[in-house]
């Protein structure tokens, strides 16, 4: 009797082990899974030479737009959207790899893996809070010198270019349209606004605008565009001559 139940002892314990080596397997093979799916996640949230598809169409898109890209917008990424990007990337002090990753998404004004607009609606009047950053730093990169009339004064510009149909429809279409701001061509785009121009950017988004509706705005010190000059002027504020 003794030693039948040692058997049956002996064979309960090997069962439960099996048993707990079987969970283990499934546990394993879940985390796999898991692992799986999120560097699946990773790798779609990376456009780059070879990837297809709508977000690629986006991105070609907004550098044409820009006059970054001269190529054709049919959602393949090739040499002459990789091409694109890098310059895209040289021009906004990001990493020139040319691949579309967080950052230069964010610079797009594109959600990764979504090829929509980027931000939260926890903005200002309607516009997302990644609107508003971006605002403030054209507006700290190109008027920080300026009263504070004039630091809302260049942001309305901003958005009155966006309300026109002759100028991308978004702020980041706007600000970074090839040869529209000086702090974008040297750079100053990416310097950290201060609590000025956030304040500036949001109350030109709220709807003061100190031009008057003006598209164009320029310093007769430092301007080098003749066709600048022949604009209507609407208003002088601070060293900045705003027109039409």
């Amino acid at each position: 009797m003794k030693k039948i139940m040692g058997r049956l002892a002996l064979a309960l314990a090997l069962a439960a082990l099996v048993a707990t080596g079987a969970f283990f397997a499934v546990q394993r093979a879940e985390v796999l899974r898991q692992e799986t799916a999120w560097a699946a996640v990773q790798e779609a949230a990376v456009l780059k030479q070879g990837s297809t598809g709508s977000e690629v169409r986006t991105v070609q898109t907004k550098l044409k737009r820009w006059g970054y890209y001269g190529g054709t917008v049919d959602g393949i990424y090739g040499p002459q959207t990789k091409k694109a990007v890098i310059y895209f990337q040289q021009k906004n002090g990001l990493k020139a790899d040319g691949i579309v990753g967080k950052q230069t998404f964010a610079a797009l004004g594109m959600n990764a893996s979504s090829g929509s607009s980027s931000g939260s609606s926890s903005g200002t009047n309607g516009y997302t809070s990644s609107d508003v950053y971006l605002l403030a730093r054209c507006i700290y990169g190109e008027a920080r010198g300026e009263s504070y009339e004039g630091q809302v004064a260049v942001g309305a510009v901003v958005l009155n270019r966006v309300k026109s149909p002759s100028f991308p429809n978004t702020i980041s279409g706007v600000i970074y349209q090839k040869g529209a701001f000086t702090a974008v061509d040297d750079g100053q785009i990416n310097l950290t606004p201060n609590q000025t121009a956030i304040n500036a950017a949001k109350d030109a988004m709220n709807g003061w605008d100190p031009t008057y509706g003006c598209l164009y705005y320029y310093n007769p010190v430092t301007a080098t565009s003749q066709w600048i000059f022949s604009r209507e002027t609407v208003v002088t504020i601070g060293k900045h001559v705003f027109a039409i």
